[in-house]
Formats: structure tokens, sequence, C-alpha cells
């Protein structure tokens, strides 16, 4: 290998010196590479962090959310108590209807109602009031009576109203009487008057009976329906007016007022099975026919 000179003279290496160097030097340019290509690095992450954030980067976009919005806690309620049903009070009117006369009305639930066989068991203080058809054959059919205590401190003793049916009369004679009103000045019997009462058209008269201790005042109505002659009788009972300067007289047109209202709403259905019924019973037998 051929020996290298330097410029200046006085320097003369051989080529073993400077293999050597150049060795050495070469390791440590080596190593001056690697901390300055660190030290540039460095530099340059230090430069990139301190940038802003380049425009063409962006986050995705997010849609604005409404600002919320202040809400009052609701004040807990107390849980609803149950209420008690209502007991359904009865009614002040009821109807009375019998399927075998035909006939209905209405009356206040607190008066006593008697039907059939009970009708001739009058309640206390009342007088029996006798039928008055033109002919026997009547029934009762129901009686309603007005509460004892309806008027105190009067003579009221007893006031109701009787329905009755009579099937043997024939229209004209549902429109006698066997007794009529004698109330006039001569003492004579007085005739039936037609009245009219609701949608009804009656015959009616009047009795009256009684001593100085108890009397009874009846009115009676007639009414042909359905082939049989119905008869309704208003009545009041009184006793004690006189006897005891207590005891005031009842306003008698009160009474029967009450009384007359039972009366308006009477009604009149078909019985044409019963009809059917009577006639078989009545009717004679072939054979014994001469």
């Amino acid at each position: 290998m051929a020996n290298f000179q330097s410029p200046d003279k006085n320097s003369n290496y051989s080529g073993s010196t400077i293999s050597s160097w150049s060795r050495q030097q070469k390791l440590a340019m080596l190593a001056g590479f690697v901390i300055l290509g660190f030290l540039i690095a460095m530099s340059a992450c230090s430069k990139q962090a301190s940038k802003p954030a380049l425009v063409g980067v962006s986050a995705p976009l997010t849609t604005p959310s409404a600002p919320a919005v202040a809400t009052t806690p609701t004040p807990t309620q107390p849980a609803p108590v149950a209420k008690k049903k209502a007991k359904k009070r009865p009614a002040a009117i009821v109807t009375y209807s019998d399927p075998n006369s035909g006939v209905s009305f209405r009356y206040p639930r607190k008066y006593e109602l008697a039907g059939g066989s009970d009708i001739s068991a009058p309640s206390e203080g009342s007088v029996p009031v006798p039928m008055n058809f033109v002919q026997a054959g009547g029934t009762p059919v129901a009686s309603v009576t007005l509460p004892a205590k309806s008027y105190p401190g009067t003579d009221f003793s007893a006031a109701f109203f009787n329905v009755n049916v009579n099937r043997s009369l024939s229209e004209q004679e549902c429109s006698q009487f066997a007794v009529v009103d004698s109330s006039n000045a001569d003492g004579e019997a007085l005739n039936p008057e037609k009245v009219e009462v609701g949608a009804m058209q009656l015959d009616k008269t009047a009795d009256f009976s009684g001593d100085g201790m108890q009397q009874t005042e009846a009115q009676y109505y007639h009414r042909y329906e359905n082939g049989a002659c119905y008869e309704f009788v208003l009545g009041l009972d009184t006793a004690g007016f006189g006897t005891d300067a207590k005891i005031e007289a009842v306003n008698r047109d009160e009474v029967f007022a009450k009384l007359g209202k039972i009366l308006e709403s009477v009604k009149f259905q078909a019985v044409e099975v019963e009809k059917q019924q009577v006639a078989a019973t009545t009717a004679v037998p072939e054979q014994e026919v001469k």
C-alpha cells in the first residue's frame, strides 16, 4: 500500500497508523452521528408538539343537545282513599200491580198495603167499609192505609184506599150503587155523578155513617173495564172530636187529596186469560142442558 503524505511535510504517518486512527475516527464519528440524530429527532418532536392542530384533521360532528330544563319535583300525592258505596235508598213511591184483576196503582212506600184475604182484617181504629155494588159477587183486590200517626193531635183515626172487583155486573149495572149519597137537605138519595179522575171517566157517590164517638166517610168510584166492574173506595175514620178539648178536627180535604193521588195513578191491563177462566167456570155442561 502506498504511503500517504499530508501537505505538512513535517507530519509523516505510516499507513498502519492512519488505518488505526481511521477506525477510531469512524467509531467516534458514528457515535457522534447517533447523538446528533437523536438530538435532531428530539428537536423535531418538540416543534411538532408546539404547532397547532392541522385544519385538515377534524373531529366528528355532533348535534348540540338542547339545554337542560329545570323541572320542579312533583310532590308525592297520598294514595286515594276508596269511597264507600252509598246505599241506595228505596223509592218513596212504589207500584202495586195485580195480574189477576189487571189493575195497578202507585202509592207512598210508608203507607201500608194489604191484598186478598188480608183486607178482611182492618187496621186498628179502622171500621170495615162494605162494598157498594148493586149485586153480590164483589171480591177485594187490595187496600192501602195511611200511617196511624199521620195527623197527631187530631181526631184522625184511619184513612184507606180500597180496590174491589165484580165480574158479574154489566156496564150499566156498574154505573149504579147499592148505597148512594143522601146528604141533601131533603134526605133524598142523590144520583151518582160522572167525574173525571186522571185519564178515567168514573161514576161517583159518597156515604157517611157514625155517631158522636166515631164517624166514617167514604167516597165510591166505579169503572167498567175488561168486562168487569171495578170499585175504588176512599175512606176516612175519625174519633174523639168534641170529647176532648185538646183534639182538633182533621183536615178532611187534605186527607182525601192524598187518597185521590192514588186513584189518579190507577191503570188497567187486559186480563184475557182470567176472562176465559171465568167463562169456563160459569158455563153449563152440555149434558145437563134439557
